[in-house]
C-alpha cells in the first residue's frame, strides 16, 4: 500500500451534504411541522372527537346497524377484491417483467389509468355505462339486475381504483430478478408452472403482500359523510376513527415488509 493510500485511508469520510448545519436542522424542523399540523393534529383531533362523549357512545356508534353494513360491505368488497387484484397483478407483471411482447408498453400504460383518472371521473363512466339510461341499463333493468348503487358496483369501483397496486410493486422487483433463475430451472426440466410456483412467487411473496396492503375501499367513507351531514358528529368521528386505526396498523405492517423487501432486493 502506498503513502498516499495509505494516507487517503486515514483521511475523514466527507459528509453527503455540503449544507450548513443549521440549513438541514431547519429543513427537519419544517418537515416535522408540516406533518404535525397536515397529519399528526388532524389524527388526534379524530380519536379526540370520536372518545368526548366517552366510550359508551363511542360503542353503540360503530356496532350500531348502519355503520356495521358499511363494515361488512367493505369487508365483501375488499374478500372480492383482492383475488381479482391478485390475479391481476401478477400475470401483468409476469408478462411485463419476463417477457416481450407487443404493446408492452400500451399494456403499462393501461396499469398507470387509475393513477390519472379521477375516482369521480370513473364513476361517472360507470353511471353512464350500467346506470338505467346507460348502455347497459335497459338490459340490466330487463334481467332484474343491479350494478350501480349495489355490490357489484362497489366491487367494480373498487377494482379499478386498486388493481394498479399488485402489479406496481411486482414490477421493479421482477425486472430486478431477472430470468436466470427461471431460465436455469427451464435448463433443469421445469415447465412453466412449475417454475411460476417454484421460483417465480416464491421470489415475490413480499412485494406482493405490500401491493395488497395499500388497497382502500370507500364505503365506510361514504357512511361517515351521510353520519356528518345528519349532524351525528360523535358517530362519524368514531367510524372514521376505524379508518384512522385500520390506517395505523396499516402503516406499521407496511414499513416491516418494506424491510423485508429491501432485504430481499439486497440479497438479489
Amino acid at each position: 500500500m502506498s503513502a498516499a493510500t495509505a494516507a487517503e485511508g486515514r483521511r475523514p469520510a466527507t459528509p453527503s451534504t455540503s449544507e450548513p448545519a443549521w440549513v438541514r436542522r431547519s429543513l427537519i424542523a419544517l418537515a416535522l411541522l408540516f406533518l404535525t399540523l397536515f397529519l399528526f393534529v388532524p389524527l388526534a383531533a379524530v380519536f379526540v372527537e370520536a372518545l368526548k362523549k366517552g366510550l359508551q357512545v363511542y360503542w353503540a356508534a360503530i356496532t350500531e346497524p348502519d355503520a356495521l353494513s358499511a363494515i361488512r360491505l367493505t369487508l365483501i368488497a375488499a374478500l372480492i377484491s383482492v383475488p381479482l387484484n391478485l390475479a391481476f397483478g401478477i400475470a401483468a407483471a409476469w408478462s411485463i417483467a419476463k417477457f416481450d411482447f407487443r404493446g408492452k408498453n400500451v399494456l403499462l400504460t393501461l396499469i398507470d389509468l387509475p393513477f390519472s383518472v379521477s375516482p369521480v371521473i370513473a364513476g361517472l363512466i360507470y353511471v353512464l355505462v350500467f346506470g338505467l339510461q346507460g348502455w347497459f341499463g335497459e338490459w340490466l333493468r330487463d334481467h332484474d339486475m343491479k350494478v350501480i348503487f349495489a355490490l357489484p358496483g362497489i366491487v367494480i369501483a373498487t377494482v379499478f381504483i386498486t388493481f394498479p397496486f399488485v402489479a406496481r410493486e411486482l414490477i421493479p422487483l421482477m425486472q430486478a430478478q431477472g430470468t436466470e433463475q427461471e431460465e436455469a430451472a427451464r435448463v433443469l426440466g421445469a415447465g412453466g408452472w412449475q417454475m411460476f410456483w417454484r421460483v417465480t412467487l416464491p421470489n415475490v411473496k413480499w412485494a406482493l403482500l405490500y401491493g395488497h396492503i395499500r388497497g382502500q375501499t370507500n364505503t365506510m367513507p361514504l357512511h361517515i359523510e351521510i353520519l356528518y351531514n345528519e349532524y351525528q358528529f360523535a358517530a362519524a368521528f368514531a367510524v372514521a376513527s376505524l379508518l384512522a386505526g385500520l390506517a395505523l396498523v396499516t402503516l406499521l405492517v407496511k414499513f416491516l415488509v418494506e424491510r423485508r423487501i429491501q432485504r430481499a432486493v439486497i440479497t438479489v
